[in-house]
């Protein structure tokens, strides 16, 4: 079954009056499943996990459509991922459902600078990491370049109720798909790791870790015409942290 990005990328496709050709990427076919030429699909490396967590994508207009997207790669791991279009006159009904749904405790995930002080939080509450006794966090991610989420935070005037999670990453990233002028901007699914770490779920927190390995792998052997290096470190890795947690049924 298609997750919550790969319904929206096909909403967003069918909206479109002409094909999206990504900067830089090739014109060959794609899998539907996983966005990469099929010689080097990796739809058979999905993890199925269990989160208690959930994860909120509010995505810029052609993050859904962009093969480099990481936002894809969380929807493949956290059962509970959620992605809307961004807009800034009309949200989508369904978005503020889920914002008001009580077995959720929602985190706007950004720059603590940016928010007044006693909106921001760096820890997930503790009544959100134990089973029953409280709701389950929600992390609200900007899919966006760092200039379209400063707008898209400044302008979602329905994110206001809720706390800023301001993250402290302790390493640079490794996301090597894109250019960023700042080594302290993490990917999107980075950021995913770093949420699902503080709530608690650290094994899923590095299969995110590894899965983004995997799939940078593939992409860029594919980009450049080499194979796959099924045995090597990045597969090693996932494999491991597929062996650690039971299966969603």
């Amino acid at each position: 079954m298609p997750h919550a990005v790969s319904r929206l990328r096909a909403a967003r496709l069918a909206r479109s009056a002409k094909p999206f050709l990504a900067r830089g990427g090739w014109k060959r076919e794609r899998c539907g499943g996983c966005r990469l030429v099929p010689s080097h699909c990796m739809c058979a490396l999905r993890p199925s996990l269990t989160t208690r967590a959930g994860v909120c994508l509010l995505m810029a207009d052609i993050e859904p459509l962009k093969p480099t997207n990481t936002g894809w790669l969380i929807a493949d791991v956290v059962p509970d991922t959620f992605a809307f279009g961004w807009t800034r006159t009309e949200p989508d009904p369904a978005l503020l459902a889920l914002l008001a749904d009580p077995q959720w405790q929602p985190y706007v995930v950004f720059p603590g600078q940016y928010v007044a002080p006693e909106r921001v939080v760096r820890a997930v509450q503790p009544d959100s990491l134990h089973g029953d006794a409280g709701k389950r966090p929600l992390f609200i991610l900007l899919d966006a370049t760092w200039t379209e989420a400063r707008k898209m935070f400044r302008r979602s005037p329905y994110l206001d109720p809720f706390p800023v999670l301001s993250l402290e990453p302790e390493q640079a990233s490794e996301y090597k798909l894109r250019r960023s002028g700042r080594d302290d901007h993490l990917c999107t699914s980075e950021v995913a790791a770093l949420c699902l770490d503080l709530a608690g779920e650290p094994v899923a927190a590095q299969t995110l870790e590894a899965y983004l390995a995997v799939f940078t792998h593939h992409y860029l052997h594919a980009k450049n015409q080499q194979p796959v290096a099924w045995e090597g470190a990045a597969h090693q890795r996932l494999r491991e942290q597929r062996n650690q947690q039971p299966r969603s049924g």
